[in-house]
């Protein structure tokens, strides 16, 4: 049922994360043809934003070692923004060289996680990213900034509102289109993301420039998203079946769950353009290809209801779009 709530967004881009971010977490590697279908796949069930690979040195991430095969198989894609990662200038190279219009670069908000994540501190890490950026934005290619630990660190504890908030504006004032806030180990409440939002808003960043990254590790994403929605945010972070976590972070478990950030946003209402009866196809088609179910909830219950009743209300729960290549979707996998 769907019911709407006062002082919410009419719509959210979700800037789908879970064939980069999602994948890169994976113990094992992932074939090309299945990464390719399964980006393929999520275009279809309607999500606008698809982060498709990382451009990082196969060395640390091998996992998306095959970008430079991966990205022409998704030429074919239209109106759909498929962003990449760089770390550094050589990583802008091969993605600018392969025709990518939208880039992300990937900072940290604590010492600690810089050191381990780009073996720099963070003034290195921004001094490596400004070249990165400029160039970007001369080529005309759209730049997002992910700042991490913007919550808590494992090995330095709760960060700082300040530090966080000095950090994002420094990343942003390099030219940065847009910023994604990391709650890297799951570790944020809904109060202290209100703190934070406020704060950067009170430095000059404007909420229309933020998205919020929340990790599931104490069951708080869900909230946490909800309380960025209250504060006027309109671009949530997730990732498919809820996969993912942090290589170098080790305590970060799972991504919130496209699927369950769509069941809550249709159930207030919230447009996103998302089929959610194709996503969850998708979802499970990927969790047999990863050999595990999905650690989605929504992913869990929409797939038991279908199983036991195929024509449910609860399978065609999320359907508001008219996508009929997301149909197509459904039905491959069901085939």
């Amino acid at each position: 049922m769907t019911v709407p709530a006062p002082g919410l967004p009419a719509r959210v881009r979700i800037h789908e994360v879970g064939a980069r971010d999602g994948l890169q977490n994976e113990k094992a590697t992932v074939p090309t043809d299945v990464k390719a279908e399964f980006v393929h796949r999520l275009a279809a069930a309607g999500l606008g934003t698809v982060e498709a690979t990382s451009f990082v040195h196969p060395k640390w991430v091998p996992q998306l070692a095959d970008a430079e095969q991966l990205f022409p198989q998704l030429g074919d894609i239209e109106d759909v923004h498929l962003p990449v990662l760089v770390p550094n200038e050589r990583g802008l190279d091969r993605a600018l060289d392969l025709g990518a219009r939208r880039i992300a670069v990937f900072g940290s908000a604590t010492e600690s996680f810089a050191r381990r994540n780009l073996n720099r501190s963070v003034a290195e890490s921004l001094a490596m990213f400004e070249p990165v950026v400029a160039r970007a934005k001369d080529a005309g290619v759209h730049v997002r900034g992910y700042l991490s630990m913007c919550f808590g660190d494992p090995w330095e504890g709760p960060v700082p509102v300040d530090q966080v908030v000095g950090t994002a504006k420094a990343l942003m004032d390099l030219g940065c289109d847009e910023l994604s806030l990391g709650d890297t180990i799951g570790v944020a409440t809904p109060g202290h993301v209100r703190a934070l939002l406020t704060g950067l808003n009170d430095h000059g960043v404007a909420t229309e420039t933020i998205g919020v990254h929340f990790h599931d590790t104490y069951g708080q994403a869900l909230s946490n998203t909800l309380a960025a929605l209250q504060h006027g945010v309109t671009t949530v972070d997730a990732s498919a079946g809820g996969l993912g976590g942090c290589p170098y972070a080790k305590s970060a478990t799972g991504n919130l769950a496209t699927e369950d950030l769509v069941w809550m946003l249709h159930g207030l209402g919230i447009e996103t353009g998302v089929d959610l009866t194709a996503l969850t196809a998708t979802s499970t088609w990927l969790a047999g290809h990863l050999g595990r179910p999905s650690p989605s909830r929504t992913v869990r219950a929409l797939a038991g209801a279908a199983a036991e009743q195929p024509e449910t209300p609860l399978r065609t729960a999320g359907r508001q779009t008219q996508n009929p290549e997301a149909h197509k979707a459904v039905q491959k996998t069901e085939e």
